[in-house]
């Protein structure tokens, strides 16, 4: 059982962001001080990748752990409450995840995935994402 009352539980929910989230900007900000430069959410690419790089051909997602089911990560648990409605809702974006990743490859980008849990390790994330850029 939550314990939030459904307003309160929506008031939280309505301000999880799409775009512009925490780990997103860690990352955007990580990538620009390591002098890559990129664009944003590029609608036409299949997944609207938050991370850009159309010279090299490759994009970064962003991804929360909660939303997108890290597995084996502890940030991927699943709510106590309402799990008929949870359990389709993030197995479904897990499947659309790796359907627009699949596209992406198909059409000859190179994809990579940072999750939220590995924004800590920030000098290892730089080594990851410098060597996927200048692979």
């Amino acid at each position: 059982m939550d314990n939030l009352s459904r307003s309160e539980r929506s008031e939280i929910m309505a301000r999880v962001r799409s775009t512009d989230s925490r780990p997103e900007m860690v990352v955007r900000k990580l990538v620009y001080g390591l002098g890559y430069r990129y664009r944003l959410h590029v609608r036409n690419l299949p997944g609207c990748p938050d991370i850009v790089f159309r010279k090299r051909a490759k994009v970064i997602f962003v991804h929360g752990c909660f939303w997108h089911r890290h597995t084996g990560c502890a940030l991927a648990r699943l709510p106590k409450s309402r799990l008929d409605f949870w359990l389709p809702k993030l197995e479904g974006n897990r499947i659309r995840d790796e359907k627009n990743k699949r596209e992406l490859q198909r059409m000859g980008w190179k994809v990579m995935t940072v999750w939220e849990c590995q924004l800590k390790r920030s000098a290892r994330l730089a080594d990851r994402i410098r060597g996927f850029l200048d692979a």
